[in-house]
């Protein structure tokens, strides 16, 4: 079984945030495939199941803020007994213009604290990933910066990269070669 993690902060209060994307593109794959998430405590995360011409997969948002991520992304792949490499974790990256993606099999954390400590509560670097620009708006602080919320403009620029995101964990849950799906969407924005 394949296992999604969104990254974000739960609560109204971070909705359409830049540290959210993960969240909004986990969003739109459940409308899509009709799933509802549902709060599970002994994981710390929403929790729903897709299933993807035959193949089902966990996707889910924890609920322990972006930096404690690690948290419940341990607690569900010990519970489910998932292997690293069937991970795939979509995040947010301010090193990349607003928009970009960038698909990777394996990587640092490249300095984002959610990251880092899924790394650290995995052991291991070898999980997929989905990196969504944010773009660094350099005339505020950084947790100003990715605690912001997107504006309409923003969000309507960032509808193509959500929707090749959605079709990239598809990909993967479908059980397609991964290189194929970082070549399709890699040169994307």
């Amino acid at each position: 079984m394949k296992l999604i993690i969104g990254l974000g902060n739960p609560g109204d209060k971070y909705e359409n945030t830049k540290h959210n994307v993960g969240y909004i593109v986990l969003d739109k794959l459940a409308s899509i495939h009709n799933a509802v998430f549902k709060y599970e405590s002994k994981f710390e995360a929403f929790i729903a199941t897709v299933m993807i011409d035959g193949k089902k997969a966990l996707i889910a948002k924890p609920t322990t803020y972006v930096n404690l991520s690690g948290n419940a992304v341990i607690k569900i792949m010990n519970y489910y007994n998932i292997d690293r490499s069937n991970i795939l974790v979509i995040f947010d990256d301010i090193h990349l213009d607003l928009g970009r993606l960038r698909i990777r099999e394996t990587g640092g954390h490249g300095g984002h604290n959610g990251m880092r400590n899924i790394i650290e509560h995995l052991d291991s670097q070898r999980f997929k990933r989905i990196k969504i620009g944010i773009g660094n708006n350099k005339k505020i602080e950084l947790n100003q910066h990715v605690l912001s919320k997107f504006s309409k403009t923003e969000l309507k620029n960032l509808e193509e990269a959500f929707l090749n995101s959605v079709d990239a964990i598809e990909l993967f849950i479908k059980g397609e070669y991964f290189k194929d799906v970082m070549t399709k969407h890699n040169t994307q924005t």
